[in-house]
């Protein structure tokens, strides 16, 4: 996604500034200039893929009362991560 590329996106905050107040007709925000938009959607995206492989990489085994999943065998997916070129040495 990139500023220009014609995608839309829908953001959603919990951030207490962004909040509705009683009475309130109308609300004033910051405005991030369009030439920002495109490493503010970099940033977003390298920060998802941070997120998901964190927890890849950090799950462990959990067993329930229908059997057990096991965690992701970290040495075999860092060997075939580095196969196909997805990192580094």
């Amino acid at each position: 996604m990139s500023n220009g590329s014609g995608d839309y996106v829908i953001t959603f905050s919990t951030a207490a500034e962004c909040r509705r107040r009683r009475g309130e007709t109308t609300q004033k925000f910051a405005e991030v200039a369009n030439d920002s938009m495109s490493p503010l959607f970099q940033a977003v995206a390298e920060a998802t893929e941070e997120a998901i492989y964190n927890s890849l990489f950090r799950a462990t085994t959990v067993k329930g009362f229908k059997g057990a999943v096991e965690a992701l065998p970290l040495d075999r997916t860092l060997e075939l991560l580095k196969k196909h070129c997805a990192i580094g040495e």
